[in-house]
């Protein structure tokens, strides 16, 4: 994997939160990606949002480009639940109030049934949120649940882009997409 010059444009919001991404999340070495495809680099996003100053640090980034109309935050477990839990929480703090869910991969069959758990009602404008994509396979099937349960997918966010394919699959669905950073704000080429 070549390295590239980062991007240059980034805000001070931004720049922290990639700071911190490349401190606690990149680990560098031979992995195999969840695609199956070998990368000489590999995100552990989690470790940013899981952190309570890497959480403040994703929580100011997607609460500046968040739509004033979103009134849900959400995404595929287990990649999504600590950014849309963490800055449903930072926000209500902050006097804005969201609702957070997540998508499971599989149905409940006992209680509450279905894909869905946590605050999402029918008719909500949403963002569905993730820490990493690749290829955004999570990020649309957390897109169709939530349009089945008669809520409306109109934002996507995920801390970092390392495909570099998101984009356009959201600009087809009719979705605004702003990733946080890409992986060229790390210092990398996209790896789909």
């Amino acid at each position: 994997m070549s390295m590239v010059t980062p991007l240059p444009h980034l805000d001070a919001a931004r720049e922290a939160l990639r700071r911190h991404v490349l401190t606690h999340s990149l680990k560098t070495g031979d992995f195999t990606l969840k695609s199956g495809r070998a990368s000489t680099w590999f995100l552990d996003t989690k470790q940013t949002a899981c952190r309570p100053d890497g959480i403040l640090l994703v929580a100011d980034v997607v609460l500046a480009m968040l739509p004033a109309d979103v009134t849900a935050i959400g995404g595929l477990t287990m990649g999504a639940d600590p950014v849309a839990f963490g800055v449903a929480g930072v926000a209500a703090a902050r006097g804005r109030l969201l609702r957070s869910f997540s998508v499971r991969k599989e149905p409940k069959d006992h209680g509450i049934t279905g894909r869905l758990a946590g605050a999402l009602q029918p008719g909500d404008k949403v963002a569905i949120v993730e820490d990493t994509v690749t290829r955004g396979t999570s990020l649309f099937e957390a897109v169709e649940v939530v349009k089945s349960f008669g809520a409306t997918p109109v934002f996507i966010t995920v801390i970092v882009d390392r495909g570099g394919t998101c984009g356009d699959m959201a600009r087809a669905a009719g979705i605004a997409y702003e990733p946080m950073l890409t992986a060229p704000h790390l210092g990398f080429d996209y790896n789909s």
